[in-house]
């Protein structure tokens, strides 16, 4: 398929999609076998229309594909040979970074989705073509993707033949796209597992090197944290959590077992007391924690529940908190860095129990505009880089998400060309957009006191750059007029 084959795939797609929703806006969409009653003969219409979309959306996908793969090619093509490691990773970089940007998705998503369409456009012709044709979905289509992967042509081929090649020895019952993904990834997993080349041993070595703990904010000021272990540990670490939550369980206890999961977890992250927990189990155990038939296994603060025992963090903390938030005059949130918004009583904890290397930022009641930066770290480096934290938020390359606190500072206008050490010259990417930075065409713009920068593709694409939106915060009510000295003014 060529540029124009893209192009006609990509209108008779839109025509089909627009016929579609004519025919069901108009009621013609039906299966013919219920002309007696109206009312069925709708809804049969409507299960027409949901399967017909499902098929347009594979095809859809598959078109995607085909572009993304395409795209991957001509870059290739374009940048040349590489003539190192480190330059053929930096074309990957800058590669993965242009998608992500023009697709408005992290660059993991684009990562994946260009690993996805190398291997149904180079190695899984079975399943591309089944995509294309809309018999399969896009999910069966990256299941398929993701149980080949690691293994070589051969056994690839032989996978993928079991479950889409009817005419195959030993064919599976059944067709792929009639499955849940759920099931269908089951099915492939077990099948790959009984006729993997390799043994089970030597992928689980492998697989240990990639163990990893990971962080994802969530609503409400919570958030996952998730870990990636071998089998074995992850197991004993779940069995000895519900032991020790079953042990802190009573009639006096008032916290589920999930919650108690949850809190001793926590606490045993937090504090080197593992023991004091709920490590341990029975009575023993219940009578050294104290807090487990006790009054004290919850404490109130500000009238959210806190879980008795869990410390606060011992670690560095830069948090915003609306001044008259702090005095307990309002409820509006704090900001947490590397968070979001999180409730007032948790940042009046945070600031009451103190983090090591807490910085408190007090913002202005007139317009939201930080205030003051706490003043226990001085030195100027250390004020500036609380500065960009305050500023960027996080790194500031689109669609990147790694927190501040990890980033590293960086001249926009380089030290060696004349550039200053001014917060109007300084950036804070990430490792791996500092890195995309120096090895490949994408350059930043220029940054403001209150403005991150934005940045430049070696296609010479511009993308802005995502920084916290500051408000002013809400006042509380007036008492004879004694907030009048800060009222926002007229002009």
């Amino acid at each position: 398929m060529d540029s124009r084959g893209a192009v006609a795939a990509a209108e008779a797609l839109s025509a089909s999609f627009a016929e579609l929703a004519v025919a069901l806006r108009g009621g013609t969409v039906s299966s013919g076998s219920w002309d007696a009653d109206p009312l069925r003969r709708v809804a049969d219409g409507l299960l027409d229309g949901l399967a017909e979309i499902s098929r347009l959306d594979a095809k859809s996908a598959a078109l995607k594909v085909w572009l993304a793969a395409g795209y991957s090619a001509a870059a290739e093509a374009l940048a040349g040979p590489a003539e190192s490691p480190q330059d053929h990773s930096g074309q990957e970089m800058a590669v993965v970074a242009e998608v992500a940007c023009v697709l408005a998705v992290s660059e993991r998503a684009a990562s994946a989705l260009l690993a996805e369409a190398r291997a149904l456009t180079t190695a899984l012709p079975l399943t591309f073509s089944a995509l294309q044709a809309g018999v399969i979905s896009w999910q069966h289509a990256r299941i398929m993707v993701d149980e080949t992967t690691n293994l070589d042509r051969a056994a690839a081929a032989a996978l993928e033949a079991h479950f889409l090649d009817p005419d195959v020895a030993n064919p599976a019952r059944g067709f792929a796209g009639e499955l849940i993904p759920g099931r269908f990834r089951h099915k492939a997993r077990t099948w790959r597992e009984r006729h993997h080349p390799v043994s089970i041993e030597q992928r689980h070595l492998r697989g240990i090197q990639d163990r990893r703990v990971e962080y994802a904010p969530d609503r409400d000021g919570m958030a996952w944290l998730s870990a990636y272990l071998p089998a074995d540990q992850a197991a004993g670490i779940w069995d000895r959590t519900t032991a020790a939550a079953r042990a802190l369980q009573g009639p006096h206890e008032g916290r589920t077992l999930s919650q108690l999961r949850a809190d001793s977890v926590a606490t045993w992250l937090l504090t080197n007391a593992s023991a004091s927990a709920g490590a341990g189990t029975g009575d023993e155990g219940r009578e050294n924690r104290g807090s487990a038939t006790g009054e004290t296994s919850h404490q109130e603060t500000g009238g959210i529940a806190v879980s008795g025992g869990v410390p606060s963090p011992r670690a560095q903390v830069l948090i915003t908190v609306p001044v008259f938030a702090l005095l307990g005059l309002t409820d509006e949130p704090a900001m947490l860095d590397g968070y979001g918004p999180i409730p007032p009583p948790m940042a009046r904890q945070l600031v009451a129990e103190g983090a090591e290397s807490f910085h408190r930022v007090l913002i202005d009641p007139r317009d939201g505009a930080p205030l003051e930066i706490g003043r226990t770290s001085y030195r100027l480096t250390k004020a500036q880089r609380q500065w960009l934290r305050l500023r960027d938020g996080k790194c500031p390359f689109p669609g990147c998400s790694n927190h501040s606190l990890d980033n590293e500072a960086d001249h926009i206008l380089p030290w060696a060309h004349g550039g200053t050490t001014g917060i109007s010259n300084l950036g804070q990417p990430c490792h791996k957009h500092h890195r995309l930075r120096h090895t490949t065409g994408w350059k930043p713009t220029t940054a403001t006191k209150n403005e991150p920068p934005g940045w430049i593709s070696p296609n010479g694409r511009r993308y802005a750059s995502e920084h916290p939106d500051w408000e002013p915060p809400h006042w509380p009510p007036q008492q004879s007029g004694q907030w009048s000295a800060l009222a926002p003014r007229a002009d």
